[in-house]
């Protein structure tokens, strides 16, 4: 196939697959609060919005949350701003009590500024909220005593439909496939700001606003080329629709990563042999994979493919920071981290000892901990052993040996309620010295 068809393909693979399931959710929770705060009996849709990145339409197989906003009535503002000390907390816990009459058994939380329902399968943000005659939306924030803050959701929602419209849908497969690459390279990248550099990338850029998928490499490598652009210090960007400002992620690690994506395909073409190749290094493997039939009779009659992939085990949604390294030991040589010697473009000889570890993770509570060991190159190809499947281990360490040559790797992945929400890989680049 061309690559116009693998990118088809590609966008195709990453659709959101559990809609239907979500809006089922959405509508057994409103039915519960209209009950509860209206005396509206079977309503599932007054009062309720989907928001974020599910509401406007971007959001991709795999995503673990799903924000909900609730309208309440006017006097249960009065009545919890009133309150002499932090009513917005008060409101919060209020409505989880509410939401746990329906769901007993379910964990629900509330804090901060939403109520949170964890499912098996997604967690639920539930924002309460007031509807102003500007359709914003007050909203409560239990932080340093309790405040009242101001929201625009309806108007991102609005502006991205109107866009997606506007583009052939280009705007939304533009983000879809950002959320795919930071996904696949283990990076925090918040949703709104997704959406917000990608409306403005198609503003900037309008000659691909009405692209076919024919031009899809070229509007790609511009597309990195636009985000390695970005002032990775600016604080904030001002949102899609509601001009509302939507804070920088992660000090702009976007940035520092749309560079390397850049740089590996700024000099390919769409005939450069390997294409398909550096794109599923970028975007994961639900990319398309390109083989000719004497490669795939080669590699038959070489080894077995027994590769896994983290997206075909769990959903893929990355929301925490995860850093591995790997201390290096050897009888007689003072020990050293396989990150110093990464940066000295160094290789490793050999009958050295790898410890493998977690190095930070911001993640909280229990989550499962799976490694992946994956030998690249003829030699692992000779010896049949390229492994690559993805091991459960729960433990924050994995120790291996240097044995051939190769630019081998290992991943790391942090599985919680059934997610993928972090992960890291590291090179282990060993020469035959």
């Amino acid at each position: 196939m061309a690559i116009k068809d693998d990118f088809k393909t590609f966008i195709d693979n990453i659709q959101l697959d559990n809609l239907s399931d979500m809006e089922t959710t959405t509508g057994e929770i409103a039915k519960k609060l209209n009950n509860n705060y209206y005396e509206l009996e079977n309503d599932k849709e007054t009062h309720m919005y989907i928001v974020g990145s599910v509401g406007r339409e971007t959001a991709i197989k795999g995503v673990s949350d799903l924000d909900l906003l609730f309208d309440l009535p006017d006097e249960i503002y009065k009545q919890y701003d009133d309150r002499e000390s932090n009513g917005q907390s008060a409101l919060l816990q209020d409505i989880k009590n509410v939401l746990k009459e329906r769901y007993p058994k379910t964990d629900i939380s509330g804090d901060g500024q939403v109520v949170v329902i964890n499912f098996s399968n997604y967690t639920v943000e539930l924002v309460p909220g007031f509807k102003q005659s500007d359709d914003s939306f007050k909203y409560p924030d239990t932080h340093d005593g309790g405040k009242w803050k101001t929201t625009k959701p309806l108007a991102e929602k609005e502006e991205s439909k109107k866009t997606a419209e506007d583009t052939d849908n280009n705007f939304k497969y533009i983000a879809n496939m950002l959320r795919a690459w930071k996904n696949k390279q283990g990076f925090k990248f918040g949703g709104l700001l997704i959406d917000t550099l990608s409306y403005n990338f198609l503003n900037d850029n309008e000659d691909y606003k009405k692209i076919d998928f024919d031009d899809y490499f070229e509007m790609v490598q511009e597309l990195f080329k636009y985000l390695k652009n970005q002032n990775k210090d600016q604080s904030y960007w001002y949102a899609l629709g509601s001009n509302q400002q939507v804070n920088n992620c992660d000090d702009g690690k976007f940035v520092t990563k749309a560079k390397k994506a850049y740089n590996q395909i700024k000099d390919l073409t769409e005939e450069s042999t390997g294409l398909n190749k550096e794109l599923r290094k970028i975007f994961g493997s639900k990319f398309p994979k390109k083989q000719t039939v004497s490669e795939n009779s080669r590699a038959s009659s070489l080894y077995r493919d027994t590769e896994q992939f983290i997206e075909d085990l769990f959903p893929v949604d990355i929301r925490y920071n995860l850093t591995i390294d790997c201390k290096v030991t050897q009888d007689g040589f003072l020990d050293k981290l396989l990150s110093a010697i990464i940066k000295q473009n160094s290789w490793l000889s050999r009958n050295k000892q790898l410890n493998f570890f977690i190095d930070k993770t911001e993640i909280k509570g229990n989550y499962d901990i799976y490694w992946k060991v994956r030998n690249v190159g003829d030699e692992a190809e000779r010896r049949d052993l390229i492994r690559g499947q993805i091991v459960r281990t729960n433990n924050k360490k994995h120790h291996e040996s240097t044995d051939f040559r190769g630019e081998h790797y290992v991943e790391c992945y942090l599985v919680k309620n059934g997610v993928c929400v972090a992960r890291d890989r590291i090179e282990v680049p060993i020469s035959t010295i």
